[in-house]
């Protein structure tokens, strides 16, 4: 009895496990015909879901199914053939009536005659226990209309209990889970595993990415071991992380319904598939049931020296600020990416000087092996003649989206070789260290170029004996953030000279916090409070930075806390403002610092009361649920009332991703005998220097001087024009993100999203002995304009969604310093000019016979503009004002 119960409960659950009648897949009956109704639907919309305001077509047919053979030492291997019939295509949008492209067109007009007698040849199917052995058809089909068929054949396999496994179909070698019921099977596909080659790249930075997810659920409803019905559905939506107004979707379904069964072919005996398929018909061969790739061939398209042609005039230098600029140089790109190397030689060569470093923006910004090489050829490093245009290369190789070790190796070799400019080689040592922290973030450390790379890093650090090696070879490693590089920075800060020793505290500052151990901040503990020798104040301010910003422990706090009151008056000012801005945004090191200053030794009116002009601020920019863009100025005035050091940042975060978009220092030293002012400890016998540094986007780039020696700054205070200098100015493909989709429908679908800036940042320090004050200027001007462009084409119909979000804005900072008297007056605003704000969409469906539907909206806003408050007696965050503009739409034919 026990032994009949164990039995009894096994077959229950095996009964409620798996579909009635077969336990593997589906089974044909013998001798019969079965007539089914198919089509498959794609929809593309932003993702709001309305059928309405989507583009898209159907294709649908009438389908036979027969079973040819069935293996006698096994019912579950399996011959059928499948065979489309009255084939259709029509908008799945009826609304679209008269517009609809498909009206008054047969099959054979829309498809073209070749393509529909293709698709209506019959295929065959080899299943065993119902999953594809091999997949059938004739040879030198389109591979487009071969596609259409695997996603019709893909539909058969399927098995009938429950279970997770591995399956090959159109949509490549993916994990899928089934859930049986009575009559009934769910088949979930994983579509983030399925392996199938398909081209494509993205942004790797979290901030500047696009968040993707894909879904693919099939239902079939089971009868007699066959399908009445399958229903399946495939979503991809995706959005751009920190503006979530870029989203797009496309949805894909296909639908398969059993109508009647009628007598059908009588079966074929043999014991081998291969056998009978011989004599079916001895054209058909075996291709694989993964989707292929196909390219749509344009036909009249202009050649790439036509798109240049066209698009040179908006490329313009006095053109660059306005957004159709930046509109031009993302579709330019694009077509860059298709062309060979002589084309793109030829335009390089013919181009002319005032328009040639947009150019090269855009051929580097392509990222293919053609313009890299044309590229390279175009540019004689050896030459100090074309500077302009290898710092333009340089740094668009810098802000490269997905650089390769091939860009990496070309670098390499150029700085190993004759360079002209002093000031290119330090760039090309800069912008490899660029490279080196990229390859690493996306699992290149391992590539030979990258070990080569930081061979040449660490090492040239290591035996650098001029300042000016020393400090390329520190900015190399300030883009790199190697980890061994650390021990080297470690020695520089604390026993290098005062411009190095700062640049090697400048570096460790940009390590993540796992970098910063106890050893480090014992370093930097020692830096700031001087235990082993004298520093200048800007070396110990940033230790001093790096500190409390790195989960600082209680006595490293209070040390901090109990050195204000023993340092350089502005110092003074300058540590209290940090601790006080750390208390009022919040951050991490707040909580510790509370603790400390609960003791009446640290937290007294003594310490502070400390008065000075020197000041540290951070604010929000914008602050949403998801993300946050924040700001922080912090100014260290000398005791003479000279500017030191001012340092301008802007941060972007998403979630616990961040970004730092921009920073902007300008420092000054050596100034005091100007005004006849007593320099402060530590800074006694330092030149007259001014120079700025930049990072953006988190490179690094090229420190820019204004003048370096007592001479240098008298020369040019009396040639002084007051116009400021460029740190950088070009055209920058920020957001690159395109992917090749196989949809099981086998219809290709197409995501690309480009982000692309024309930005122009420049400072100016001015002096006035008259006047006793000194005015330094930062001023930002950014136009960005983002496009997306989603395709699905199945090569006789193409339907898309493009979309363009485009901004122009300004943002400039002002310091103005009078030091005729003590405490001098000090000036501070930081503006945002007022910023268009238009957004655009196109939908369309096109046929491959030029006919098409477009619907177009345009979307305008004005944000206003404002000041930010730049101390802490003025908190109130800056907010943003869209004033809306009217709406446009328009629709017809093209």
């Amino acid at each position: 009895m026990i032994l009949l119960a164990v039995l009894f409960l096994c077959f229950i659950s095996s009964y409620s496990a798996s579909v009635k009648g077969h336990t593997t897949g589906l089974s044909l009956n013998n001798d019969r015909l079965y007539k089914l109704t198919y089509s498959t639907e794609v929809l593309l919309d932003r993702g709001k879901g309305k059928l309405q305001d989507s583009v898209g077509y159907r294709i649908s047919s009438n389908v036979d199914v027969a079973l040819l053979w069935r293996n006698p030492d096994g019912d579950d291997d399996q011959l059928i053939q499948i065979t489309m019939k009255d084939v259709n295509v029509e908008n799945v949008n009826q609304q679209r009536g008269e517009k609809s492209i498909f009206k008054g067109k047969s099959p054979p007009k829309i498809m073209g005659k070749e393509n529909l007698e293709a698709l209506q040849r019959p295929m065959l199917l080899h299943l065993i226990h119902g999953k594809v052995k091999e997949f059938y058809s004739y040879q030198n089909e389109p591979v487009a209309i071969e596609n259409i068929k695997r996603g019709l054949a893909s539909l058969f396999q399927t098995q009938l209990s429950s279970g997770t496994t591995n399956e090959v179909d159109i949509s490549g070698n993916c994990k899928v889970t089934y859930q049986a019921h009575q009559g009934k099977v769910i088949k979930i596909k994983a579509l983030d595993s399925c392996k199938i080659a398909r081209s494509g790249f993205t942004t790797p930075n979290q901030v500047l990415g696009v968040s993707s997810k894909a879904t693919s659920v099939t239902t079939y409803k089971i009868e007699d071991s066959f399908v009445i019905a399958v229903l399946a559905e495939e979503t991809h939506a995706f959005g751009l992380n920190f503006l979530q107004t870029i989203t797009g979707k496309i949805v894909s379904k296909q639908k398969l319904e059993l109508k009647t069964t009628e007598a059908g072919p009588r079966l074929m005996s043999g014991k081998q598939a291969a056998t009978i398929i011989k004599a079916v018909d001895s054209k058909y061969t075996a291709i694989p049931i993964v989707g292929q790739v196909f390219q749509s061939h344009c036909k009249g398209c202009p050649s790439i020296l036509e798109h240049w042609q066209s698009t040179r005039k908006y490329l313009q230098p006095d053109s660059l600020s306005k957004a159709e600029a930046v509109r031009n140089f993302l579709a330019f790109v694009q077509h860059l990416r298709t062309a060979k190397k002589e084309e793109i030689l030829q335009i390089l060569k013919m181009e002319s000087k005032e328009v040639l470093p947009q150019l090269v923006d855009a051929v580097t910004s392509a990222q293919t092996s053609d313009s890299l090489e044309a590229i390279l050829d175009f540019l004689d490093f050896k030459s100090d003649s074309s500077i302009i245009l290898q710092e333009r290369f340089l740094y668009a190789c810098g802000f490269a989206s997905h650089p390769d070790e091939e860009l990496l190796r070309a670098l390499i070799s150029k700085f190993k070789g004759s360079i002209g400019s002093s000031d290119i080689r330090e760039t090309v040592m800069i912008i490899i260290g660029t490279l080196v922290r990229k390859l690493c973030q996306n699992e290149g450390c391992k590539l030979k170029a990258v070990v080569e790379a930081k061979k040449l890093i660490l090492g040239g650090l290591e035996k650098a004996e001029k300042k000016e090696d020393t400090r390329m070879y520190l900015l190399a490693l300030k883009n790199a953030l190697l980890p061994e590089g650390i021990p080297s920075l470690l020695k520089y800060a604390e026993a290098g000279e005062g411009p190095i020793s700062h640049l090697a505290t400048t570096t460790l500052q940009r390590y993540d916090l796992p970098f910063i151990t106890d050893e480090v901040k014992k370093t930097l503990n020692r830096i700031y409070h001087q235990n082993r020798k004298v520093h200048e104040k800007t070396v110990r301010t940033t230790a001093a930075a790096i500190i409390l910003n790195n989960n600082p422990s209680y006595m490293e706090v209070k040390n901090i806390l109990l050195s204000i009151g023993e340092l350089p008056q502005e110092m003074n000012k300058y540590m209290l403002a940090i601790v006080q801005d750390i208390l009022r945004f919040e951050m991490p090191a707040s909580k510790i610092v509370r603790r400390v200053l609960k003791e009446m030794v640290a937290h007294n009116y003594d310490r502070f009361s400390r008065s000075g002009s020197s000041s540290a601020y951070t604010g929000y920019i914008e602050r949403t649920p998801h993300s946050a863009s924040t700001y922080s100025l912090d100014i260290l005035y000398s005791g003479s009332g000279i500017l030191r050091r001012s340092n301008l940042n802007i941060f972007q975060y998403i979630g616990k991703a961040g970004l730092h978009g921009s920073q902007v220092v300008i420092e000054a030293q050596g100034l005091e005998a100007l005004i006849a002012a007593t320099p402060d400890e530590g800074e006694e016998n330092l030149d007259s220097y001014a120079g700025m540094s930049a990072i953006l986007f988190d490179v690094q780039l090229r420190p820019v001087t204004f003048f370096n020696g007592y001479s240098d700054l008298m020369s040019k205070m009396l040639s002084a024009s007051g116009d400021p200098i460029s740190v950088v100015k070009g055209l920058i493909l920020l957001i690159d993100h395109s992917q090749e989709l196989q949809l099981q429908s086998g219809l290709k679908a197409n995501i690309e999203v480009q982000g692309g800036l024309a930005i122009d940042i420049s400072g100016a320090m001015e002096f006035s002995l008259w006047y006793r004050e000194s005015k330094t200027r930062v001023k930002n001007r950014v136009t960005v304009v983002i496009t997306t462009d989603i395709t699905v084409d199945s090569s006789f119909v193409k339907a898309g969604l493009e979309t363009s979000t485009e901004t122009e804005a300004g943002l400039e900072f002002i310091s103005t310093v009078q030091f005729s008297q003590y405490p001098f007056l000090v000036c501070m605003q930081m503006d945002k000019d007022e910023a268009p704000f238009r957004q655009f969409e196109k939908k369309y469906e096109r046929l491959s016979t030029g006919r098409g539907y477009v619907s177009q909206k345009r979307k305008e806003s004005v944000l206003a503009g404002c000041e930010f408050p730049l101390h802490q007696e003025n908190s109130e965050m800056c907010k943003v004002v869209f004033a809306p503009q009217p709406d446009s739409t328009s629709s017809g034919w093209f």
